[in-house]
């Protein structure tokens, strides 16, 4: 069974709106419902859960049943950050999930995710017990420690950008987060982040540029015009 368990807990301040940034409409349309709309879609993905923000889990259901969501089946609450979130949800599969099951973590606020993303994460998962979507760095990276000047580089061939979906057999992110509550991590960014922390090696799954986490205004002016675009017919890929 592939659960996808999406994060929607945040109240996304640096856009400065009055409701959370997974909630804001574009072109009609909430954002995480975008992002369900991606999951509900994917033929293997059998449920999903959210950890949902406080206050909008009734909302979140009358958008997911006028959109057609049926696969959503479970809606908790989410956490004071994304790992105490992301634990919210893991704990509420644990009568339903087997340690072999795979669970797919993503934002709410990624809505571009593709069929292609979600399809290599979840065999990476199978195959290796983890399933992260990365790309390549493309920039040059410097190391900086008052983010004004620097002069020590990092070579970009070392960095992997890592993105959500996160794909994880279900036995093994749930002890991970368990375990780090045990050792008094509690503040991890990611699962991932999370997972290295208990020295884990992880495995990169295809990503893309267009996989954009909403998270300022400008990020909203970028998905907009990611999903007004298609690629014209000549170019390859």
């Amino acid at each position: 069974m592939n659960i996808a368990l999406i994060l929607a807990g945040g109240s996304g301040s640096r856009t400065e709106q009055s409701i959370p940034k997974q909630f804001i409409s574009i072109y009609e349309k909430p954002i995480i419902i975008y992002t369900l709309e991606a999951f509900q879609s994917h033929p293997q993905v059998d449920y999903m859960i959210v950890s949902c923000i406080d206050g909008w889990h009734d909302v979140l259901k009358g958008y997911a049943s006028a959109a057609g969501i049926t696969k959503l089946r479970w809606i908790v609450g989410g956490g004071e950050n994304g790992q105490a979130s992301a634990r919210n949800a893991l704990l509420t599969l644990e009568d339903t999930c087997k340690e072999e099951d795979i669970v797919i973590i993503h934002d709410a606020v990624r809505p571009m995710i593709s069929q292609e993303i979600i399809t290599d994460c979840i065999a990476k998962a199978k195959q290796y017990g983890s399933g992260l979507s990365a790309i390549r760095c493309q920039e040059t990276i410097m190391r900086t420690e008052d983010g004004e000047a620097g002069h020590i580089g990092i070579d970009r061939n070392d960095i992997m950008r890592v993105q959500t979906p996160q794909a994880y057999q279900y036995g093994r992110v749930l002890w991970a987060h368990k375990e780090a509550l045990k050792r008094g991590i509690t503040n991890a960014v990611y699962t991932n982040t999370l997972m290295m922390a208990l020295g884990e090696e992880l495995h990169f799954s295809c990503g893309s540029n267009k996989n954009i986490k909403i998270t300022t205004l400008e990020d909203i002016d970028i998905f907009k015009a990611l999903y007004a675009t298609k690629r014209d017919a000549w170019l390859k890929g």
